[in-house]
């Protein structure tokens, strides 16, 4: 660092000697919007509640509005709605009188970012909103703005301060605003009882789609899978674990339902204790009650029990118990789980 500084200052640069330390102001941006979300945190009340009630009964789209830095806070919100299971999209308000409020029908919810709640291009929505008879939820920092005085609900941004040293750019208001629109988001995902699956429907790509992948997709089935009965030989087991190539194998009864797995540990701790192995059943050597998972779970999911227990496969059962599938540590890394 004094190597960098001491070129800055061979170049004519001017570095001030008692200028407050940039970690110490990072650090006071960071307690200023903290505090803000904690006063947000315990003002949280009733307008909350009929907030997420009105978004839950929405029968459209949640149209979010709001220009400048409130724009960009609402286009992030319409994200995690979206991927949360409540459709939105937003609406520039300007581009919203060139043609783009066509794109608004009945039954749609309006949430409109303001933090003045005097934003002309927002306020000028309103008259457009009431004719077509939609619920309008405000986030502003002025309860008796034209825009609040025009919301069915008004959930209150107020701050005591911007974290911004000149108390100009929106820093503390838009951190709020942002926390706010996540904490509706996640409210109207227990709401509706939104699940990993349907997480997982929402997000097909990338590394999170590829955790969220079903188990389904991705396990063996019928003949690839390796199975002998409890009073196979030894011998055959051997042949089987070796010719289907995932160092395992299921054990099943005589009603063909699983009592256990061999695994490559099993038969080196057999052989260890020394005999001949070769001629006995396998139930003598089989561990009982395998880790199983459900076809319809995570492979995410599969990978932790794998962790979990030091194993590298797992079985899939049918409800009556018998094998349905299997699958291997190595399915997981060619899936980009890993």
């Amino acid at each position: 660092m004094e190597n960098f500084l001491a070129v800055l200052l061979e170049k004519g640069y001017h570095i001030p000697v008692n200028q407050v330390s940039l970690i110490d102001l990072a650090r006071q941006v960071l307690k200023i919007e903290s505090e803000a979300l904690l006063r947000l945190a315990d003002r949280l009340g009733e307008e909350f509640i009929q907030a997420v009630e009105v978004l839950y009964a929405c029968k459209g789209r949640v149209i979010v509005t709001g220009v400048g830095k409130s724009g960009l806070i609402g286009r992030k919100i319409v994200a995690t709605l979206s991927s949360t299971g409540t459709p939105a999209f937003f609406l520039h308000p300007t581009e919203a009188f060139h043609g783009d409020f066509g794109g608004v029908v009945r039954g749609d919810t309006f949430l409109a970012i303001s933090y003045s709640g005097e934003t002309e291009e927002v306020c000028r929505l309103l008259p457009w909103i009431k004719r077509m008879g939609l619920p309008l939820i405000s986030m502003t920092g002025n309860k008796n703005s034209t825009l609040a005085k025009n919301s069915e609900i008004v959930l209150d941004i107020h701050v005591q301060q911007e974290a911004c040293t000149l108390g100009l750019a929106p820093t503390t208001s838009t951190t709020v605003s942002l926390a706010l629109g996540d904490a509706l988001a996640i409210a109207l995902l227990n709401k509706k009882g939104f699940k990993v699956e349907d997480f997982a429907f929402l997000h097909p790509g990338g590394n999170l789609g590829k955790k969220l992948t079903r188990i389904a997709d991705l396990m063996h089935v019928g003949k690839k899978l390796p199975v002998v009965t409890e009073d196979t030989p030894m011998k055959e087991t051997i042949c089987e674990i070796s010719s289907k190539g995932f160092g395992v194998t299921s054990v099943v009864n005589q009603m063909g339902k699983v009592t256990g797995i061999i695994t490559d540990g099993d038969l080196r701790r057999a052989l260890e204790k020394g005999g001949n192995i070769l001629d006995k059943p396998s139930k003598l050597f089989m561990t009982r009650n395998p880790k199983t998972i459900e076809k319809n779970e995570i492979a995410a999911t599969a990978l932790q029990m794998m962790e979990r227990y030091a194993i590298t496969s797992l079985l899939i059962l049918n409800e009556a118990g018998e094998l349905e599938g299997l699958i291997h540590l190595h399915d997981l890394l060619r899936a980009g789980v890993v």
